[in-house]
């Protein structure tokens, strides 16, 4: 009778440590990995040698900023791809609603309609990024990125970074 007391009470504090972290995962705050070199140098920067891998960032994504979407240029996001929601990318958001967009290669300008954002990869020759697929729905975001939490020398908070020569509001 005692083990099975002490199961019992075991399973409980589990359980409740496990629908916790799920709680503060799904509502307040979660950690990334981030993939590939969009956003080089703010993301994996360096190749290593050992056992021929990357070493990849791991960053922690706030999500307060979802209850009004409350985003401003500069914000690095993790968001669903508009073409595969499965898929998770992470980018610089450029435009906000209302904002005329100038695209760095092809001589055009885009307004971003309400309820939408433009987002880019800080390394532009290597990043599938609203210049593909045009401008995201603030739906698809997951968060914002405030800090990298993973390598340890490269622990700190994440900058923003606004290209205002691109960006006219309305």
């Amino acid at each position: 009778m005692g083990s099975s007391n002490f199961l019992w009470s075991l399973a409980k504090k589990y359980l409740t440590v496990g629908l916790i972290g799920i709680t503060i995962t799904d509502r307040y705050a979660s950690i990334v990995h981030v993939r590939g070199a969009s956003m080089s140098p703010v993301f994996n920067p360096e190749t290593s040698t050992f056992w021929g891998s990357s070493i990849d960032d791991h960053v922690l994504i706030e999500k307060f900023c979802l209850e009004k979407y409350k985003f401003s240029h500069g914000d690095v996001v993790v968001f669903r791809s508009p073409s595969d929601h499965k898929e998770k990318l992470i980018k610089r958001i450029i435009g906000l609603p209302g904002d005329w967009i100038g695209t760095p290669d092809a001589y055009d300008v885009v307004k971003i309609p309400e309820g939408h954002c433009w987002v880019e990869g800080d390394n532009l020759v290597s990043s599938m990024d609203s210049r593909s697929f045009g401008p995201v729905p603030l739906g698809l975001i997951n968060g914002r990125v405030t800090h990298i939490i993973w390598p340890p020398q490269r622990i700190g908070e994440v900058e923003k970074k606004i290209p205002h020569t691109r960006v006219s509001s309305s």
